[in-house]
């Protein structure tokens, strides 16, 4: 054994490398930094781009030639994901404001995806140019690339509010960011607006950036409600339709056409997931669908009947496929460059705000530090223009002639290398006025600038107009800055409850005993004809149509809703339920049913308490459910009755029967109900309501029986009971009885 090693604990030796690793994919990979929007990748393709000098008047590179200066100067990763990065920042789909601009095939909106970086060339656009303004004015830190060789930018100084302009999407270890693009112009005049109202609501923030600005177009349908809670918040989303217009044929026919399609939403996926509803019967209403696309999106969608109303039409098209979708907001960015923190729009907005004002007083600096050296050196030119002949005599004879330059004129050493370096072609321009004229507009600006650096409210007006003077390069007025994305109301809630065009066919719902739910065509009540996994058996099996609804009692007391028309079908085994509900494994289903929105249902708990509720009440708009009966510690929902009569029957465990009135039960929407049965051991088993001049019944292997006289069960809520009657299961369940 190595007198060096030392034993360490797995868990403390795992977590300390694992750590290691989430801070670096958190700082150095996935999430940006707030101050310019951008990943490391990102900054460090500009950066290495613009050592390449491709400027926008100057001609392309290929993207192989860029891509190799990134990873072997700042960015040791797989060329490939470098060049994914590149090809995006020049895809006028994929970014507001594209940074890199390309030539060759750089993909498309259908998912194509671009040629080979040996194929593709690539330069700077005029807004990359912008983010880049200043770097070699001291405006930023810099730092040594990975092997020490070169120097890169900690982050750009980005004159443009690139974050909230581009936006920014990736993954990291625990974390996550997602931010939509928005309309240059607009965060332009919310910047100014906050530099004159530091205190500025969110309210009035929201009425300036009413929303993002998607580069594909599309209208944006969400309420002023959920975009300022997204926006305070900083998480949140937006639903984003694409824009759509009827188009009048003859005979009184007529055809969708669309002109746009939402943000990251392939073309061709798109079609393709249409045209696979289509063939589930899915969406009965709609007959064909084409793609007429050229250079401009054009969609064609044919309705089945031109009775139906385009407006329908489109709500039941937009609910089912892809034509809307909800885009996430997460801005959770690097705050000050180090820290991971979700800001709200305010915050992201003075963090630029703020990075602004250090690039402007470090490159004030820099500008002063600069005026200072060459009025120094003008002034040496002065003197050379007073005492030319002595000057070139001393060069001439002397052999070191800098101390004697210095002596005599009591000249700096940083004036008299001026001197002995000035070209023999200068001396022609040593003239007095000119030199005169320079040292007064230098002096000018350098008061100019320290006045500023003095006046904080000087600083600030300096920084709203280069604010202005980027909106007057990017914003409205120009083509590429014109708001592409609409805002219009959001529909109203029948709308969204759209499901009359599902076309409607019998169908039978089959759980089984270890979680697998699948439908398949026609109604049967048995499951002999019915194949499970190995392993496997039938728990319920329930008659329904495609424009069902079922309901689903969880034992933590939750009720879950599905459609019918989303269950798989076929001779397959299904799918496993809790991949369509947020159950824990912890749980388990206690009833499902077909949902009828007139009806009411009995639910218990294990502690013998229960209570009546609207089945209307129990539908649950999340997967995550909707909270119906509620329940502590060990306790767990049991059974659940539909009300069709007049008497509640229940049976514990203890194989005791009780029956009353059902009329003793409140109705409630929720909460744990009034005690059913009393228990000295045990809980409740299960329940039925049933009709007293019927009887109750139960099911007794292959057949079902009935008891009519029911004296000696009848009593009080809450009572114990007596023993069932003779015949009545072990198991202490009514069973399936219909």
């Amino acid at each position: 054994m190595d007198i060096n090693s030392k034993n360490i604990d797995m868990a403390d030796a795992l977590g300390e490398r694992y750590l290691a690793y989430a801070l670096s994919t958190i700082t150095s990979r996935s999430l940006p930094d707030a101050r310019d929007g951008l990943k490391p990748v990102h900054r460090r393709l500009l950066f290495a781009m613009r050592q390449l000098r491709l400027n926008p008047d100057q001609g392309f590179k290929k993207c192989a030639r860029v891509v190799g200066d990134v990873i072997g100067k700042y960015h040791p990763h797989g060329d490939t994901a470098v060049y994914d990065a590149m090809v995006r920042l020049a895809q006028e789909f994929s970014v507001r404001y594209p940074l890199v601009e390309g030539q060759g095939n750089f993909g498309n909106v259908d998912g194509d995806s671009a040629a080979a970086m040996r194929y593709t060339e690539a330069r700077l656009t005029e807004y990359a140019l912008a983010m880049l303004e200043g770097i070699d004015e001291d405006a930023v830190d810099f730092r040594e690339n990975y092997d020490g060789t070169e120097q890169e930018p900690v982050l750009l100084p980005c004159s443009v509010p690139n974050l909230l302009a581009n936006g920014a999407a990736g993954i990291a270890v625990g974390m996550a960011t997602s931010i939509p693009p928005h309309n240059l112009d607009e965060v332009c005049s919310a910047l100014l607006h906050l530099i004159k109202h530091p205190n500025a609501s969110i309210e009035k923030l929201i009425q300036i950036i009413p929303g993002p600005d998607f580069p594909t177009g599309g209208v944006l349908v969400e309420t002023g409600d959920n975009i300022k809670t997204a926006y305070s918040s900083g998480r949140g989303g937006f639903r984003l339709r694409a824009r759509w217009e009827e188009e009048k044929l003859q005979r009184g026919k007529w055809q969708i056409v669309v002109k746009e399609i939402p943000y990251q939403v392939q073309k061709s996926r798109l079609i393709e997931k249409i045209a696979e509803l289509m063939y589930e019967r899915k969406l009965p209403m709609l007959e064909d669908i084409r793609d007429e696309s050229t250079a401009d999106i054009r969609l064609i969608l044919t309705p089945r009947s031109r009775s139906i109303e385009p407006k329908t039409f489109m709500e039941a098209i937009f609910q089912y496929t892809d034509l809307e979708t909800r885009i996430g907001l997460n801005m959770n960015v690097l705050d000050a460059g180090t820290v991971p923190r979700v800001l709200n729009l305010r915050e992201i907005l003075q963090s630029f705000l703020n990075h602004r004002h250090d690039v402007l007083v470090r490159r004030s600096n820099f500008r002063l530090i600069k005026i200072e050296d060459r009025l120094q050196k003008l002034a040496g030119y002065m003197i050379v223009f007073l005492n030319l002949e002595a000057i070139i005599a001393i060069i001439r004879e002397e052999d070191n002639p800098k101390p004697q330059l210095m002596e005599r004129w009591k000249l700096s050493e940083v004036q008299a290398e001026a001197i002995l370096n000035m070209r023999l072609r200068s001396l022609r321009r040593l003239e007095e006025i000119t030199i005169r004229d320079e040292i007064a507009k230098l002096k000018l600006e350098q008061n100019l600038i320290e006045e500023i650096l003095e006046n904080e409210s000087l600083r600030w007006k300096r920084v709203g107009e280069e604010i202005r003077k980027v909106r007057e390069s990017f914003g409205k007025k120009t083509d590429l800055g014109k708001r592409r994305t609409s805002i219009s109301e959001a529909p109203i809630a029948s709308c969204l409850n759209f499901t009359p065009m599902i076309e409607c066919e019998p169908i039978t719902v089959i759980f089984s005993q270890k979680g697998w739910i699948r439908s398949s065509k026609g109604h049967q009540n048995d499951f002999s004809n019915v194949r499970f996994k190995d392993g496997d058996n039938g728990r319920f099996i329930l008659n329904a149509h495609t424009t069902d609804k079922l309901l689903l009692l969880g034992t933590n007391g939750r009720f879950y809703t599905i459609t019918c028309d989303k269950l798989s079908s076929g001779r397959g085994h299904g799918e496993p339920l809790k991949l369509m509900i947020d159950l824990g494994n912890e749980h388990d289903i206690v009833a499902a049913l077909v949902f009828e929105p007139d009806s009411k249902l009995v639910v218990a708990s294990s502690d013998g308490r229960g209570f009546i509720v609207a089945q209307s009440d129990t539908i649950a708009q999340t997967r995550n459910g909707k909270q119906v009966l509620n329940i502590t510690g060990t306790v767990e929902a049991q059974a659940c009755s539909i009300v069709q009569g007049d008497t509640l029957a229940v049976v514990g465990d203890n194989h005791k029967l009780i029956v009353f009135p059902i009329s003793e039960l409140p109705e409630m929407s929720r909460g744990r109900g009034v005690k059913l049965q009393s228990y000295k051991n045990g809980g409740l088993s299960d329940i039925q309501v049933f009709s007293r001049e019927k009887g109750i019944r139960w099911k007794s292997g292959e057949r079902t029986r009935t008891e009519s006289d029911l004296r000696l069960y009848f009593g009080k809520r809450a009572q114990a009971g007596r023993i069932a009657p003779r015949g009545f299961p072990r198991s202490n369940k009514f069973g399936r009885l219909d």
